[in-house]
């Protein structure tokens, strides 16, 4: 297990210097940052340790830290402190997942003991996976890519090889695929793990200042280089760098990053000097690079480079027997983000979402989730507010998971049980007596496999 870090966000320096010092005198390792800007590069479902941040900071604050970092991983001990007495902020803050909440002043004591204390609980988090891991049960990347076709059992298989070969890798996917979550998989299952991940999008990069963002630059390399700066690929030395939508990249810059790809050195702007860059390249399109290639609008030989290693993201078109479990999920993480309670979801309405198309893919499929848990759609696509019950007792909440589960599953299959009873793990006639209880028996199957169930019965 790597060593377990304190990742502590401040922008007050003399306060951030001093609390630092403080928690390294009880022997805890703490890295500090001014901003929120470069946490997220360093936390992820591999991240052992805890994130302690101010609440009040310009541009990204404390709680907007702590929901891109439940996005990422929702166990990772999210500790926050203000200055202000806050009642409520501070229980909003714990009913959205913080593990604790400091006022200022505190002293290092009892912010060291608070650490100490979401490590442990970290740590036995990491270890539950890894047992499970090895055990062969559901672990990180079946609970970030979930799914149970084949075109996601492959996937999964082939992030595990990839992941460990520490090979360039070029990512191929539709829109809202989760063509970025499976780049940070690949970097969370490397020996880079605790290294930086910096994800920079190739279509958002401004023209003026695309070489400089880059590639850094030294004073005096343009009009307003006041000082030296360090650019995005300097910045993850050692780590990750992950170019989304590469092929948006300048033709003329594509000539320059070839370089560094294949000889793994930059050159600042305005310096003769060249630096060592050790870093793993994650690139992604949305398009096919080939006809780009044709087109004459991405060089071939930048092309063959990234095409070592390549890995094609499903859309849910092509798996759509995962969409109906899929949503459910989604609904889960959606309820406790929202701290709102479970939804009993109907069983025509699964039906109608396995049926549906998703062009937008996970991402259309996950704001349609968390819109029907803030009662803003009825139906995923329809307007109108919720109908459903308000959640009961906790035998409600299980036979209401069990019929959506149940329900999800025929949709799934369309209608054919066998395949539902032997995905399911349960006999034919437990299936047929639980359908019987949910009044599920003739609500999801057509009349063709209504009638060859019962040629079968």
């Amino acid at each position: 297990m790597s060593e377990q870090r304190v990742l502590l966000v401040d922008d007050e320096e003399e306060l951030r210097r001093s609390t630092a010092q403080a928690l390294e005198l009880f022997g805890l390792t703490v890295q500090t940052f001014s901003t929120a800007d470069h946490v997220l590069e360093l936390t992820g479902f591999s991240f052992d340790g805890v994130v302690v941040s101010d609440i009040r900071m310009p541009g990204t604050d404390g709680m907007t830290l702590l929901h891109r970092i439940r996005e990422l991983d929702p166990e990772i001990p999210v500790i926050l402190v203000t200055g202000h007495g806050d009642v409520q902020l501070a229980v909003k803050a714990m009913r959205e997942g913080a593990y604790d909440f400091l006022e200022k002043p505190f002293t290092p004591q009892h912010l060291a003991g608070i650490i100490r204390r979401g490590m442990d609980r970290r740590g036995l988090v990491l270890e539950n996976r890894r047992l499970r891991a090895v055990a062969g049960k559901r672990d990180d990347l079946e609970a970030r890519l979930p799914g149970r076709t084949q075109v996601m059992v492959d996937l999964r298989y082939r992030i595990r090889a990839i992941g460990a070969s520490d090979a360039d890798t070029l990512i191929i996917g539709e829109t809202g695929a989760g063509k970025e979550v499976v780049a940070r998989a690949l970097h969370d299952i490397s020996s880079r793990a605790n290294r930086p991940f910096i994800a920079i999008n190739c279509a958002a990069l401004p023209e003026n200042l695309i070489e400089s963002e880059l590639f850094g630059h030294e004073a005096g390399a343009f009009p307003g280089a006041l000082r030296p700066r360090y650019g995005k690929f300097e910045h993850g030395r050692g780590g990750t760098i992950l170019l989304d939508e590469i092929g948006s990249m300048p033709v003329d810059l594509q000539a320059k990053f070839l370089r560094v790809l294949q000889e793994r050195v930059i050159t600042r702007l305005g310096s003769n000097e060249t630096v060592p860059l050790d870093v793993r390249f994650i690139a992604t399109s949305k398009v096919d690079l080939e006809a780009e290639v044709a087109a004459g609008r991405f060089r071939a030989d930048l092309f063959y480079r990234l095409n070592v290693a390549t890995i094609h993201v499903p859309s849910l078109a092509q798996r759509r027997p995962d969409i109906p479990l899929l949503f459910l999920q989604l609904l889960r993480e959606a309820a406790a983000r929202y701290g709102r309670e479970d939804a009993d979801v109907p069983p025509e309405l699964i039906s109608s979402i396995a049926q549906r198309d998703w062009p937008g893919n996970v991402r259309e499929l996950r704001n349609a989730a968390d819109r029907f848990v803030l009662g803003l759609d009825s139906a995923p696509g329809e307007p109108g507010g919720p109908s459903r019950p308000d959640a009961g007792r906790l035998a409600d909440k299980v036979a209401a998971f069990e019929r959506n589960i149940i329900a999800g599953a025929i949709a799934a299959h369309g209608g054919a049980l066998r395949p539902v009873y032997e995905s399911l793990g349960i006999s034919r006639k437990t299936l047929y007596e639980k359908m019987q209880k949910y009044g599920l028996d003739k609500k999801l199957l057509g009349p063709e496999q209504m009638l060859q169930e019962d040629r079968d019965s």
